[in-house]
């Protein structure tokens, strides 16, 4: 039995992927710690897992502007690495250090930068988990950068421009680092060329934990990448399909559900004033998944709000699901099968809500055109054109026969194997 450290920074989106690997993992007899946030000590003790807290922790419901700066369309991204995970590189490297005691391996997600470091102290093998294609800044297969919203032309404009503003990229973020290098000298370790862009992620495993449907695999992705496709938990989520809720979904129509996932949400604007307006104005029923927001007002027996509800549960009643793009919820509503309309909040998001565009299961309203007129015309486009809801229903299928937590897990054991 080998013991295997998951860290995680970031929402339930990104946490979730792993412990549906973890679970996997611990059924074949390994030993499977997660070092994380401390506001998710509960969740992972109560599946049984050992629980070791990873600074720095997510901020609270009640530090909205931290939370605001966070999701800025265009400075969310530089925010989070250089004013939140950079200045505490430190303590992360030093609780991922105390939680990877007898470890055997490490299995990190985005954001863990001192992974490798730890990993090479231990003389043990660690992967790279990516949840998003957008983590590989491909140059082949472009993303939708927020910084640069002309980035959904780029695959049209060649390979060889796409490697010019990869490179420019990749000039103006490189002070973004200069404290992992100066930890890795404080240290004692040689100085690497890894960015935020290239050479990040592990030189033994790479597991792509997306759908190929979303971004197939390319040239200029790690050598070492595993496509696994989506790795579904859903479990311990607040909420559930009450009797009355089962009853409201009985007695009418499919309704529309709205939700800005788990981060969004704690910021979320006009969000559900707008979209009650839109589902009056399409005399459409609706469920508002609002977290610990107050109940908006315009609430009636058609419009109902929740605060949470298992996305696997509640999506495939939906006739359409409005989301922020986060990737977690794309997957989900992915494999519901039902079409959906995405306004993106930051970071990873407007490059998702392009690639489900692309699909042609999705359409998309910019957050700040986010109107109550604009999204029932956006509705409406998804529910008469029956080319959506077909593509979705395709789609969903696919996903849903993807077997991506035993690739992960094989691709995870082989690694463990070949270094004993």
């Amino acid at each position: 039995m080998s013991r295997i450290v998951m860290t995680v920074m970031g929402s339930l989106g990104d946490l979730h992927p792993q412990i549906a690997i973890a679970l996997e993992l611990r059924q074949r007899g390994h030993d499977v710690v997660f070092a994380t946030h401390q506001t998710y000590q509960a969740k992972i003790e109560a599946l049984g897992f050992e629980f070791h807290p990873l600074r720095p922790d997510l901020p609270g419901k009640d530090d909205s502007q931290t939370i605001a700066q966070m999701m800025d369309l265009k400075t969310g991204t530089e925010y989070i690495i250089r004013k939140w995970a950079m200045p505490n590189l430190r303590d992360t490297y030093d609780d991922l250090m105390d939680s990877a005691k007898g470890a055997d391996f490490i299995i990190s997600g985005e954001l863990i930068y001192p992974a490798t470091i730890v990993a090479e102290k231990l003389g043990i093998r660690w992967a790279t988990l990516t949840l998003q294609p957008a983590a590989f800044f491909s140059s082949s297969d472009p993303s939708v950068l927020p910084l640069f919203p002309f980035a959904a032309q780029l695959p049209k404009l060649g390979r060889t421009f796409n490697l010019a503003i990869k490179k420019l990229l990749v000039a103006l973020t490189s002070s973004w680092v200069q404290p992992i290098h100066q930890l890795r000298s404080e240290l004692g370790f040689a100085r690497t060329d890894a960015n935020i862009l290239e050479n990040k992620c592990s030189p033994y495993l790479t597991l792509a934990l997306f759908s190929p449907v979303l971004a197939q695999p390319q040239p200029d992705w790690p050598k070492n990448t595993v496509a696994t496709g989506f790795t579904f938990y859903d479990g311990g989520n607040i909420g559930e399909l009450t009797p009355e809720l089962q009853q409201f979904l009985a007695t009418g129509e499919s309704p529309i559900v709205f939700t800005l996932g788990t981060a969004a949400v704690m910021v979320p604007g006009t969000f559900y004033q707008e979209s009650i307006l839109a589902a009056k104005q399409l005399n459409r029923r609706a469920i508002l998944l609002i977290g610990d927001n107050p109940p908006p007002a315009g609430l009636n027996d058609e419009i109902i709000a929740i605060d949470y509800l298992p996305y696997s549960q509640i999506f495939p009643h939906a006739s359409a699901i409005v989301h922020q793009g986060g990737i977690g919820t794309t997957a989900q509503a992915l494999r519901s099968g039902r079409p959906t309309l995405v306004t993106p909040y930051a970071n990873d998001q407007p490059d998702n809500a392009a690639r489900v565009e692309r699909l042609g299961t999705s359409r998309t309203v910019a957050r700040s055109q986010y109107t109550g007129a604009r999204v029932a015309r956006e509705l409406r486009q998804l529910s008469e054109n029956p080319q959506y809801g077909t593509r979705a229903a395709e789609i969903g299928q696919i996903i849903r026969a993807e077997n991506a937590v035993k690739i992960a897990c094989d691709a995870i054991i082989q690694q463990i194997s070949s270094a004993n």
